[in-house]
This record gives C-alpha cells, sequence and structure tokens, in this order.
C-alpha cells in the first residue's frame, strides 16, 4: 500500500498537474431568516442542479457546532447552511458563525470557502471577515445586505419605543409583529445608517482581507432600492474599505432571495 501510494504522487509530478480542489459555499441567512431560507426560495434547488451537493445545516448548541448531515445530493462542491440566531446583535451573531466556519474548515481543510450571505447575513459575515476568522476565505459574496445600514431599522425601533402597558395594545393590533421588533432591538441598533459610534461606522473602516467581493442589488422600481433597503447600501463599493473591490449584478426582485438569486449565484460560484 505504501509503494502504491508512493507511485501515484511520483507520478502526478511527472505529469506536472495537481489534484482538482473543491470548493466550500456557506449560505448566512438574514434577519428574520433561517438555513431553511435557502431551500424555501429555490436557491439551494437550483445549485444542486449545477452540481452543488447539499452537504448538511450548521448550527450551535451549548456544547458547540452541531453538523445536522443532508443525504442523497451528489457532487464535487460543497454547500452548507447554517441556522443563526437572527434577532441577536450581530456580534452575537458572528461569533456564532466565526464557530461554524472553524468547524467546517476542519472538514475540508485547505479547501477554499466562498461566503454566501443574504440581507443582514452580509454584515455578520464581514464581521468574521475582518477579525480573520474564515480560514481559506476565497470571496464574499453578498445579496441586497445593508451595508450602509438602513433607514428602515430606525423606523422599526421607533415603533418599539412604546411604555408599558400601551406597548401590549399595540402588540395585539400588529399581530405580535411589535413584540418581535422589541426582541430584536440588538440587531435593529447595528443596521442602522452607518454613524460614529455604530457597528457599522466601525466595520466599513476595517481592513477587508484580499478575496473577492461580488454585490447583488435590488434597485426597487424606481432605482432606489428594494422595500428594505437602500439600494447604495447594498453595494460594497460604498464601504470605505471596499471602494472599486466588489463586483456588482442587478436582480430586479423584492429584498427576499428567490430563484433567480440561484442562478446568478450559480454562474458566480464558477468564477
Amino acid at each position: 500500500m505504501k509503494l502504491l501510494k508512493r507511485l501515484l504522487v511520483v507520478g502526478a509530478l511527472l505529469s506536472g498537474s495537481a489534484p482538482l480542489q473543491a470548493d466550500v459555499a456557506v449560505l448566512v441567512h438574514g434577519y428574520l431568516g433561517s438555513a431553511s431560507s435557502w431551500e424555501s426560495s429555490g436557491v439551494n434547488a437550483v445549485l444542486v442542479a449545477d452540481g452543488w451537493k447539499r452537504a448538511g445545516v450548521l448550527r450551535t448548541d451549548p456544547y458547540g457546532v452541531e453538523l445536522i448531515p443532508v443525504l442523497g445530493d451528489s457532487g464535487e462542491n460543497s454547500l452548507y447552511q447554517v441556522e443563526l440566531p437572527s434577532l441577536a446583535p450581530m456580534m452575537v451573531q458572528a461569533d456564532q458563525l466565526q464557530a461554524m466556519l472553524h468547524q467546517v474548515a476542519q472538514l475540508h481543510p485547505d479547501e477554499p470557502i466562498t461566503l454566501v450571505a443574504h440581507s443582514a447575513g452580509g454584515i455578520v459575515a464581514r464581521i468574521v471577515l475582518v477579525r480573520g476568522g474564515v480560514p481559506h476565505a476565497k470571496a464574499l459574496i453578498t445579496i441586497a445586505s445593508p451595508h450602509l445600514g438602513t433607514g428602515r431599522a430606525v423606523q422599526a425601533l421607533e415603533s418599539t419605543d412604546v411604555p408599558y402597558p400601551f406597548c401590549l395594545v399595540q402588540n395585539f393590533f400588529t399581530g405580535g409583529t411589535t413584540r418581535v421588533l422589541r426582541e430584536s432591538r440588538g440587531a435593529l441598533i447595528d443596521l442602522v445608517p452607518a454613524q460614529p459610534g455604530s457597528l457599522l461606522f466601525w466595520l466599513n473602516s476595517q481592513p477587508h482581507p484580499q478575496i473577492a467581493y461580488h454585490s447583488i442589488v435590488r434597485p426597487g422600481p424606481v432605482g432606489m432600492g428594494d422595500e428594505l433597503v437602500p439600494v447604495f447600501s447594498q453595494d460594497m463599493n460604498r464601504v470605505q474599505a471596499l471602494q472599486g473591490r466588489s463586483k456588482v449584478t442587478v436582480v430586479s426582485s423584492t429584498h427576499s432571495l428567490n430563484i433567480q438569486d440561484g442562478m446568478v449565484l450559480a454562474q458566480l460560484l464558477k468564477e
């Protein structure tokens, strides 16, 4: 057996060829999203049809990172979905994502990792990148992410600034929406437009790793952005530390993930 291994190595060296290296993509959901967002939107189905395989869902528990495998797909390249606490502050989510990415790196040593992030997941992914928490990072692709923040976060925070007991009445008439917003104040504060002292102001001035960046943006019906994020905020070229470094693809749709995103991703992941 040892002789056979040596002969294979020598043969590879003589032929001047290196073994093919597979790619890994980690899909990061956004605010109020979940790992299943990529499945229900049809994005995963498009990527699997293009030769990727669902490798599993990653989530954290009190004992560390848990991988829930998905069986049945074939393909050389692997897709992982993460389950993050989407109502939590961005730093809390980034800590969990970083732990998950180290788990992925252990399963795929030396294989390049591309982060694909929707909405607020793009902020979480960039936090991990600037902290050096993505082993063998290859690229970051964001979809409708509020890199410069969004005024919708400000509106949401203002709508929940209602004292007790009036907040109970408000929550009743909004079907529980304001309770969810109130529980996610930490996340919403992190998504307000960048200004001195805010998370985004700090993040956007940090050195970012020398990897590929791609922004998928929603122009909206009048070119101002989708219903949640202005179009200029979705473009990573507007980030102070990333000016001129991001390619941009326009997908005309609502803020939610959709099959068209899957078709664009299938092409981008080949680059």
